[in-house]
């Protein structure tokens, strides 16, 4: 397997670092826009199967190039979404396959966007669907944490735990702390403006997808490992996009603890303009709000040092089970000062990237494979986490 791995930040660099320490692979090419950061993460692994190139991630065609001059059997998109399909298209145009930790981007119902959906996450993957079978290549996408593990975790509890499964609900929170910071977002803000900003989606089986407005639904969960209650709320994200494609089930939620602050932060960037992608003429410069937002804030590389606390990624699953009520959730915490002393990386981008390097690890040994645009529910469970959970070194609770 010869990797090409496209992202040099919070992710790319965990993914680089937790896949120094496996054998499945031939070559990682690591690949940013900015050359002293890929370089610089290329020397951090010391290990001579990492390369570094300079990469435009929005441009198809350099994609597909750079695929073709490495040798590349392998995609890994780890930047944010809006790269989603150059990276998307470049891989299948070079005939390698593909894999991502997040969808392409939606577009709101032009005229009820909180009730009706537009273009959904995953609209334009899913339609090439046939374009990828035809090829025999396989585009695994969705395959983060969340999405990612989630949805491994949901196709576990439905064929394991479960006669019959009601509601799936993905649940999201956190305690950590950024020290040192009045604001300052673990997880690229870009990202993190768009899906909670735009209208949330909810699937239920007698009504399909739909949508509500951006941070209904609150509900209190109760998080493990010390992290606690959270009110929780709809935020648009892949899993509901994915799940009902491949599980029987009756309604699909992702819920979020995001917490007040930092939705009354996210809705003032919203009042004033600033979370939109379209430039405005600035001293003659043409200028992207969102991109001034994010250069104002820390690169979320570099705040492991200054975080403490806790992430959980879990999902909630209701149903019936030898004909009594049942529900379980399962989840996966990664603690910062773990992952900090462990690979050098804060916790929410180690966190995320260990389940795309797992997943190229059972393309290579054959235990996952497929043709066309395919989420992790489509695939057998165990074998991702029993190497989670064996080689990996990683525990998923259960309650």
């Amino acid at each position: 397997m010869r990797v090409l791995a496209i992202g040099a930040g919070g992710v790319g660099t965990s993914a680089a670092l937790i896949a120094k320490r496996r054998d499945f692979f031939e070559a990682w090419v690591i690949a940013d826009y900015d050359d002293t950061r890929a370089r610089t993460l290329k020397d951090k692994t010391a290990d001579d199967r990492f390369s570094a190139i300079t990469l435009d991630a929005s441009d198809a065609k350099a994609v597909s190039e750079a695929c073709v001059a490495h040798g590349i059997t392998h995609v890994a998109n780890l930047v944010d979404p809006r790269f989603v399909m150059p990276i998307f298209s470049g891989a299948l145009e070079a005939g390698c396959h593909y894999l991502d930790t997040a969808m392409s981007l939606s577009r709101p119902h032009p005229t009820d966007p909180h009730n009706q959906t537009g273009v959904k996450l995953g609209d334009e993957q899913f339609a090439t669907d046939q374009q990828w079978k035809d090829k025999g290549l396989l585009a695994l996408v969705g395959m983060g944490v969340e999405p990612g593990l989630a949805d491994v975790l949901a196709r576990y509890a439905a064929d394991h735990l479960f006669d019959e499964v009601h509601e799936i609900g993905i649940r999201d929170g956190a305690n950590l702390q950024v020290h040192g910071y009045d604001f300052a977002p673990t997880f690229s803000i870009w990202t993190t403006i768009e899906e909670c900003l735009n209208p949330p989606v909810i699937w239920e089986k007698d009504k399909g997808w739909f949508t509500t407005e951006p941070f209904s639904g609150a509900e209190v969960f109760d998080f493990p490992e010390g992290i606690g209650p959270q009110e929780c709320v709809n935020v648009e994200h892949e899993e509901v996009l994915l799940v009902p494609r491949w599980i029987e089930c009756t309604k699909v939620t992702f819920k979020y603890g995001l917490g007040e602050e930092f939705i009354e932060v996210l809705k003032t960037l919203h009042k004033l303009g600033l979370d939109r992608t379209e430039p405005l003429v600035v001293n003659g410069q043409r200028i992207s709000p969102r991109d001034v937002v994010a250069a104002a804030l820390p690169d979320p590389l570099t705040l492991g040092d200054k975080m403490s606390g806790k992430t959980c990624a879990g999902t909630h699953v209701t149903g019936m089970k030898d004909g009594k009520a049942k529900e379980v959730y399962l989840y996966h915490v990664t603690d910062n000062e773990w992952s900090m002393r462990e690979y050098g990386t804060q916790a929410v981008t180690w966190q995320t990237a260990m389940n795309p390097v797992i997943a190229l690890e059972l393309q290579a040994t054959q235990q996952w494979q497929g043709s066309g645009v395919l989420g992790p529910e489509a695939f057998d469970s165990v074998p991702f986490l029993d190497l989670l959970e064996g080689d990996y070194g990683q525990r998923i609770g259960g309650r």
